[in-house]
């Protein structure tokens, strides 16, 4: 039992249960909001043969593998990132329930993980961030930080002054970085949809942490892009018998881990810093 007497095997299987249910529904936002579609109609289908998906075929995870990853209409294959995303989702919501409890904090750090796990995919599939992830994202943080005094319970997000400060900052540093490098390129650098990310992320971590994300951000590409996505482009480009093009990446894509990353370690981060490299 714990504080809510609720036995652990039952928290435990909720998490998961909502977990995998928003991962569903994530599917449907990362597959609909590019396009500027309705998440709400019409119900799911195949995108083959446009044929409505029954509510028992749609039970996450399990009912693709019910299916063996085939429509039950016209059989072709469905794609194995729908489940993917709903397990992931699904252990995301679990280990926000190991990491905090049951409490409104694991509510909180299960959604942002949540959003930011949605807007890392959309914009490297479509190479944009959604409005309804960042003003749906920006609502919600900057309300959670003026409900948590209620419950006493903080957790790793900002306060509400440093939400609002962290909101400001975390945009217009991006909104500067985006400007020096259209200046530098002579063309855009940086998408609006990556200043308002910046603004959710700062929502949540404030201020300081919101500097940190970017360069983070930045750690991760300089390391991820040579390492990862320069040698598969360049793998395709030779398979396909074309000229070879550096590839473009979304910076949203490591914006997005970074925010997770200073949420949970930023202030050690910081801490380490300041201690560590700019002790006498």
């Amino acid at each position: 039992m714990n504080a809510l007497g609720v036995e652990p095997w039952l928290l435990i299987t909720l998490a998961l249960f909502t977990g995998a249910c928003v991962g569903s529904f994530l599917n449907v936002c990362v597959a609909r909001w590019p396009d500027g579609q309705s998440v709400v109609s019409p119900p799911s289908r195949c995108p083959n043969c446009e044929s409505r998906i029954a509510w028992y075929d749609n039970v996450p995870v399990f009912g693709w593998l019910r299916l063996r990853g085939r429509c039950r209409g016209c059989a072709e294959p469905i794609s194995p990132e729908y489940p993917i995303v709903e397990f992931v989702v699904a252990l995301g919501w679990l280990a926000a329930l190991i990491l905090y409890g049951p409490t409104f904090t694991a509510l909180r750090f299960a959604v942002f993980g949540t959003l930011m796990f949605g807007i890392a995919l959309t914009d490297a599939k479509h190479y944009v961030i959604p409005d309804g992830f960042t003003v749906f994202g920006l609502i919600f943080l900057l309300l959670g930080s003026f409900v948590a005094p209620f419950f006493q319970d903080f957790g790793p997000f900002a306060s509400p002054l440093d939400a609002l400060l962290g909101a400001c900052v975390g945009a217009g540093v991006v909104s500067i970085i985006g400007w020096l490098g259209e200046v530098a390129l002579k063309k855009e650098a940086m998408g609006f949809g990556d200043v308002t990310l910046m603004a959710v992320v700062g929502a949540a971590v404030g201020p300081h942490r919101a500097l940190l994300t970017v360069f983070v951000a930045a750690a991760i590409a300089a390391v991820v892009f040579p390492l990862v996505v320069y040698p598969i482009a360049w793998k395709r480009a030779r398979s396909a018998g074309v000229e070879f093009e550096p590839p473009l990446v979304p910076f949203g894509v490591f914006l997005a881990p970074a925010a997770v990353v200073t949420l949970l370690w930023g202030n050690d981060l910081i801490s380490w810093y300041l201690t560590t490299v700019l002790a006498p």
